[in-house]
């Protein structure tokens, strides 16, 4: 999965990667960068 680095500036791949639902019950992917190691959250579609 591909999201956005703060850090980085540039879409990165996201590591550690694990699907979580946000408490208005959509999905998100939640890990850390590839390159610096930052936490990185991407929101998915709805369940």
């Amino acid at each position: 999965m591909e999201g956005y680095c703060v850090k980085c500036k540039a879409k990165r791949e996201i590591g550690n990667g694990q699907e979580v639902t946000m408490k208005n019950g959509r999905k998100a992917m939640k890990g850390s960068c590839g390159t610096c190691g930052t936490g990185m959250y991407r929101i998915l579609g709805k369940a």
